[in-house]
């Protein structure tokens, strides 16, 4: 069974830095992408960063140069190094796997990991 996990998430002052993990485990052939989204309370889901399997990536206006997502190929995991960071950038963050898995291309999303920035 596949399974997206993230991890790193946790309460931060504004200005600082966390690190987020997401893994990806089970029988995966390849990965196509692997993406970052943010959920704020009342607001849409909405991306923050993405990376493909080449290395391009793409990030939010909101979010460049604070924020570098990079990935670990052989450890099917992706993290979001996330710097100077705002009260607004609270929000659960969720990882997003564009998968080539034994039934085919499938898309995956983790159970999401709370970023609180405040003082």
């Amino acid at each position: 069974q596949v399974q997206v996990v993230e991890s790193g998430g946790g309460l931060v002052q504004p200005g600082g830095s966390l690190r987020l993990s997401c893994a990806a485990s089970g029988v995966i052939f390849s990965i196509y992408a692997m993406d970052w989204y943010r959920q704020a309370p009342g607001k849409q889901r909405e991306l923050v960063a993405a990376i493909t399997r080449g290395g391009t990536t793409n990030y939010a206006d909101s979010v460049k140069g604070r924020f570098t997502i990079s990935r670990d190929n052989a450890k099917n995991t992706v993290y979001l190094q996330m710097n100077s960071l705002k009260p607004e950038d609270t929000a659960v963050y969720f990882c997003n796997a564009d998968l080539s898995v034994v039934a085919g291309r499938r898309n995956y999303w983790g159970q999401g990991t709370q970023v609180t920035v405040s003082s």
